[in-house]
Order: structure tokens, then C-alpha cells, then sequence
């Protein structure tokens, strides 16, 4: 969501702010901002839109300086305007703040201060946090103590970065369920909410923890927890991310970029760990907890968006391949759940970015419950990574388009693979899916040399309001799925349905102007799915459909057809998703949106 950058070196800040908030552009936001201390004098600039805007300006009338914060916003308190825009200030201007997340009792510091005599100036939730610093700042002997006292005060979610024209050589950051990471340079640091922003200056990097208060100079970076209450050590990492993965290359957008990465994030997701020749699945990140596994009894998975279908996916391959009964829950309604738990239960988060707010909410939630934890993420040294106990990482380098794409596809990989693992190869499908697993990246390049046959069809159905997805068994998860993608990226609305279900109320909707995508690949449940097509064509409805390769019925069928290469019905949902996330990039496309930052979205969901 919102993003982070500051730095605090002998460079010129103000360079090195910008092009990291125009890395953290991927996440979705709506306005910019960055303030510049110069000595005991400061400025701040803040635009409503595109980081470009604000560079514009900045570039015109900002100087050079070596103590910068700047921020891209995703608006939660208060409209998308320059006046809610971050840094917001205190009332005498010397204090700026930067702020991610959600202060849930800002209402009532507001009134308090308030009775104070201080006054506000925007409709932000964050615009607390400066006059609090100030508040406090009468009272206390250093900035330090009187950022600590103002966090004292704060309920809520946050990342929060401070910085103060009388304080021009420190950032002050604090962290609670946000994610902040600190870029160590050689007489520079840098401090970002993704490390994206930072990758290009220094590998070498602090991650902060909940409750960590830094004070950060261009020399040094010293930790507080305030929950421990005491100084700790910063460990510094190694980052391990590469970026040139991160560059657009000669494509148009991210998001085509990333969807032609299918076979190479289905190698990366199996490289050493689906090996065929050997007969074994091995999964390195979960080695440590191996004779856990052995006594798991029941598996729930929480996730959220495309992660949730991922999860839905690996729901059916897990149960049918090893055995073992499978929940899946919304994170976001998980974490208010109260259900009984057994210590032979594990929970298994799943996240592209590692920083979904209700899904580690999900996992605090079991922290005392004495479960085992897993996680698949995507991103190494996420807050999620770091908080199970084992995991599998998905390997499938930066993804910047908003919309979720080679994500999923490493997510149901890995999942075939946590399945086949948990099956302890005796399941009849365990040679067959390996070799399947080393088989499958020729085959998505099938599908995706097929794009121009789909974007044909998909600009027909272009102009359609309304879309319904349908699918069966394990195709029932990609339906959603590729109902998902179509509303995020071409704002039509889409909705992703049990084929079965058809005569229990979707079936009302249907007429020649509200057209049905039927995902009819081979399967036990073709013939079902194919009656399920039929009701649809009785009632005049359009439809179209991805089937296997060689099924001339389903042409007979439908009005349009995309066909994939035959697979195992286990392995089929990777390449649904590859071809519904092509029909829905090339309607998008077509009506001229961005694909890459679709409205009102944003990349990582670090606030509730």
C-alpha cells in the first residue's frame, strides 16, 4: 500500500528519495511526498498522482539535501488530496511525518490535543503523530523520548518515519505490524517499507521488528524495543534479491512482463525440489520440522485475494494426494474466528508479499496455541518468512504489477509440491505428478504462444458489463481466480461460481447480453460441466471456454474456445490461470487502462 523511503548520508538525499519512491510505484497508491531537511531549514513538496508529478517539481525547486523522507500514498482518513498527502507536519512546522498503516484511536488524541490548542489541517489519521512528537517535545529532554512517548500514546498498525529541521542528522522510524527495513551504506542509510527502494544503493540490510524504535544517523543505526524495553543488537542481512528481475525489458507493461515469466516460475518453484529421476520431493525450508509433519492431523490455510484461491487449489491437492483434511479461511475473517485447535493442527499463511496485515494477524492469533506455523511467500526476509516456524519460498522474483500473476502460479506449484511430500509417495499420482511438474513449463509456453488467438476473443467480449466463471472440482478455484483478475485489471464485473451451482440462483442472470467463461478442460467432470454449458446456451447466453487440446465437443459448444495442452487434472489450474490471466489483460488492454496500477488497488495489503 503506501510506501517509504529516507535517507540520511553524504549524498544528495533527494535523488536517491525520489527513484526509490518511483520503485515503490508497483504498490498502488494516489499522491507523493517527500521533505528535505537543509540544516535547521526544511521544505516539502507534495503532489496528488504520479510520483512523476512531484519529480517534476522537485527537480525544479528542491536543492540538494542530505536528510530526506518521502512517501506515496494510499488513501485510508481523508480524500486523495495535496492537503492529506504525507509528510504531514505539526503546527509549527519543524516535525514531519511519514506514516503507513492505521492509527485506530487518532479521534481521540485529536481531541486531546485539541484541548491543547493545537489545530489540524487535514482529514488524516497521521497528522496526530507530529503535534503528539511536539507535545510531548515541552515535556521531554530529546526528540527520542518524546517520539517514544508519542508511540505510547498510538493504538493501531503502523510504520511511522520522523524527522525534525532541529534534528537534521537522525530519522527517527518506528515499526508495529508494517513493514520498515533499513538499507546499511558506507556512511549512508537508507530506510524503506519495501526493499525494493533500497536494493539499488546497498545489499546489506536491518529488519525491523514489531514494537522496534530506530534512531538512525548516516553512521549508525541503534534499536529499541519497546515492548522488551531495552536496546538490541540490529542484525544485518544479506538481501537477496536480484535487479535486473526487476527491470520492464522490452515489454509494455509489468503485468504482460510477469505473465510471460509462467515457465520460468514454475522451474524456479521446482528447481531441486521436484526431482523425477530420484522419485522425491524435497523441500528444504521444511526439513526442520519434518517428524512435525509426521503427526499432522488437520492443515488450515489462511491467505487473502489470490493467495486464498492458491490456498482453495491446495486445499483439493493436499486431501486428495496425502490424506489429510484441509480448511480454508479469509485471513481477514480468520483472525475473529474462535474454533478449536489441536497441537497436531498446522496453520499454513500464504502471501506474495510476506506483509499481508490480516494475514499475519491470522498467525499472531495462533501464537500461543502451540501449532505449527508455515508459510509460502514470495518475498525473502518478509515479516511472514520471519514469523513461522518453516516455509517454503516461491522463488518467482520481484512482482510489480498490482495484480497477482506468476505469484499464484509458484503458490499452486509449491502446494503440488507440499501435497506430494505430505504424501510420503505412496499416493498412485506421485511419479506421475513429478514427472508432470517437469513437463509443465513447455507447456505453459504453449498457452502463452497462444496469446494473440486469446487476446482475438478476449477483445470481442471487451465490451461486456457483466462475466460469469465457472469450473468444477479444482477448476471451481481457477474460476474465481480468473474472476478475480478480470475485475481488477478491466473493472467488469465478474463473478466466480461452483459449475454445480448454476440452478441454485446464477442461472437467473444469464441472457444474451451476460456472456459465461467455462473453464471444461478434461476431467471426471467434463460431461457435467459441458450440461452446465448447455442450460447456459438454452437461455441465449454467450460463452466462452478454455478446454484441453484435441476436444472438438466443447468447439461444437461454445461461441470461442482457448485450448491448453493436456495435463494432469491436478496440474491443470496453472494453466487455467495463465489463460484467464491473459483474457483479462488483453480486455484491459483493449479499453485502454493501466494494467499495472489498477484503480483503488494496491499491491501490498499492510493495513486491515
Amino acid at each position: 500500500m503506501c510506501g517509504i523511503v529516507g535517507y540520511i548520508g553524504n549524498k544528495s538525499g533527494t535523488d536517491i528519495v525520489m527513484k526509490g519512491l518511483e520503485a515503490l510505484e508497483y504498490r498502488g497508491y494516489d499522491s507523493a511526498g517527500i521533505a528535505l531537511i537543509n540544516g535547521d531549514k526544511s521544505q516539502v513538496f507534495k503532489q496528488v498522482g504520479r510520483v512523476s508529478g512531484l519529480a517534476k517539481e522537485v527537480d525544479e525547486k528542491a536543492p540538494e539535501a542530505h536528510l530526506v523522507m518521502g512517501h506515496t500514498r494510499w488513501a485510508t482518513h481523508g480524500g486523495v488530496t495535496v492537503q492529506n498527502a504525507h509528510p504531514q507536519a505539526n503546527n509549527d512546522q519543524t516535525i514531519f511525518v511519514v506514516h503507513n498503516g492505521i492509527i485506530e484511536n487518532f479521534a481521540e488524541i485529536r481531541a486531546k490535543l485539541k484541548a491543547e490548542g493545537y489545530h489540524f489541517d487535514s482529514q488524516t489519521d497521521t497528522e496526530v503523530v507530529p503535534n503528539l512528537i511536539d507535545f510531548y517535545l515541552k515535556q521531554l529532554p530529546s526528540f527520542e523520548d518524546a517520539f517514544k512517548a508519542a508511540l505510547g500514546d498510538v493504538r493501531g498498525a503502523y510504520s511511522i518515519v520522523a524527522v525534525s529541521s532541529k534534528e537534521p542528522e537522525t530519522l527517527y522510524a518506528a515499526r508495529l505490524s508494517s513493514p520498515l527495513v533499513v538499507g546499511v551504506g558506507d556512511g549512508e542509510n537508507i530506510l524503506a517499507s519495501d526493499p525494493s527502494a533500497i536494493m539499488e544503493h546497498t545489499k546489506k540490510v536491518i529488519y525491523l521488528e514489531d514494537y522496534d524504535v530506530a534512531v538512525i544517523t548516516k553512521d549508525k543505526v541503534s534499536v529499541h524495543n519497546l515492548k522488551e524495553g531495552k536496546q538490541t543488537e540490529p542484525k544485518v542481512e544479506l538481501l537477496d534479491f536480484e535487479n535486473e528481475q526487476a527491470l520492464l525489458g522490452d515489454y509494455p507493461n509489468f503485468m504482460l512482463k510477469e505473465i510471460f515469466e509462467a515457465p520460468a516460475t514454475i522451474k524456479t518453484a521446482t528447481l531441486g525440489r521436484a526431482r523425477a529421476d530420484q522419485g522425491i520431493v524435497k523441500l528444504g525450508g521444511l526439513e526442520s520440522v519434518l517428524r512435525q509433519l509426521k503427526h499432522v492431523d488437520r492443515i488450515v490455510i489462511v491467505a487473502c485475494g489470490t493467495s486464498y484461491y492458491a490456498g482453495l487449489v491446495g486445499e483439493y491437492l493436499i486431501e486428495e494426494l496425502a490424506g489429510v483434511p484441509v480448511e480454508v479461511h479469509l485471513a481477514s475473517e480468520f483472525k475473529y474466528r474462535d474454533e478449536p485447535f489441536s497441537r497436531s493442527t498446522v496453520l499454513l499463511a500464504i502471501s506474495q508479499s510476506g506483509e499481508t496485515a490480516d494475514t499475519i494477524a491470522a498467525l499472531k492469533k495462533v501464537e500461543d496455541y502451540g501449532v505449527l506455523r508455515l508459510g509460502i511467500v514470495n518475498a525473502v526476509g518478509s515479516t511472514i518468512a520471519r514469523m513461522t516456524d518453516a516455509g517454503v519460498y516461491c522463488h518467482a522474483g520481484p512482482e510489480k504489477a498490482v495484480a497477482s500473476t506468476k505469484a499464484f502460479i509458484a503458490q499452486v506449484t509449491i502446494l503440488t509440491e507440499i501435497a506430494l511430500h505430505l504424501s510420503d509417495g505412496k499416493h498412485k499420482l506421485f511419479k506421475p505428478l513429478l514427472k508432470e511438474l517437469g513437463d509443465l513449463p513447455a507447456k505453459a509456453q504453449v498457452v502463452l504462444d497462444s496469446a494473440e488467438d486469446i487476446k482475438k476473443i478476449a477483445e470481442k467480449y471487451a465490451d461486456y458489463r457483466d462475466f460469469l466463471f465457472i469450473g468444477r472440482n479444482n477448476a471451481y478455484p481457477s474460476a474465481m481466480e480468473g474472476a478475480l483478475k478480470l475485475k481488477e485489471i478491466s473493472y467488469v464485473h465478474a463473478e466466480g461460481y461452483a459449475a454445480g451451482e448454476m440452478k441454485h440462483g446464477p442461472l437467473a442472470m444469464i441472457d444474451a447480453n451476460f456472456p459465461t467463461f467455462a473453464i471444461a478442460t478434461n476431467s471426471q467432470l467434463l460431461e457435467k460441466t459441458c450440461s452446465n454449458i448447455q442450460e447456459i446456451k438454452a437461455r441465449k447466453g454467450p460463452v466462452v471456454a478454455i478446454a484441453t487440446q484435441g476436444n472438438k465437443t466443447i468447439k461444437d459448444l461454445c461461441d470461442d474456445v482457448i485450448y491448453i495442452p493436456a495435463t494432469l487434472e491436478e496440474t491443470q489450474p496453472i494453466l487455467h490461470a495463465i489463460a484467464t490471466q491473459l483474457f483479462a489483460y488483453y480486455i484491459a488492454q483493449h479499453k485502454g487502462l493501466d494494467v499495472d496500477r489498477p484503480r483503488n488497488l494496491a499491491k501490498s495489503v499492510t493495513v486491515e
